[in-house]
């Protein structure tokens, strides 16, 4: 049930903010042009969105827990504990988010421009006037 486990609560409160995050992010950038816009907005995705695996040891005799966490809070606390090899690891993954998310961002912006441009195109054709063989009669009135 998703109320009584707390991880998947977390995952969908987490993934809800994070896409208010994105949201308000794209809408205060909407003075930049569109790639740099779809740019930033895929790096900040690809940073809050990606997963790392962490190592959390338990008290004596108990196996320690390992779980999936978003990798800026695997490499914050790793950080802020000076473990250098989780922290190495979970920057890795954090800097190849980044790389995909702006990648993401450089290929919807491609995209669309292909596709505003095509149907731009299309436009023009339509709005030509087609060539008939008798010419334009006015109406007369009487």
């Amino acid at each position: 049930m998703l109320i009584s486990d707390s991880m998947p609560l977390l995952w969908l409160s987490y993934l809800a903010l994070s896409l208010f995050v994105l949201v308000t992010g794209y809408l205060g950038i909407r003075w930049l042009p569109r790639l740099p816009r779809f740019a930033i907005t895929g790096l900040v995705a690809g940073l809050l969105w990606m997963p790392a695996g962490f190592t959390l040891s338990r008290i004596e005799g108990q196996d320690p827990y390992e779980g999936l966490a978003p990798a800026v809070v695997v490499s914050g606390i790793a950080f802020l504990q000076n473990a250098s090899k989780t922290f190495g690891s979970a920057l890795v993954l954090l800097l190849l988010g980044a790389g995909l998310g702006i990648a993401l961002g450089a290929l919807l912006w491609g995209f669309l421009r292909q596709r505003r441009s095509g149907t731009q195109q299309e436009h023009a054709r339509q709005d030509r006037p087609q060539a008939t063989s008798s010419q334009r009669r006015d109406p007369m009135v009487s």
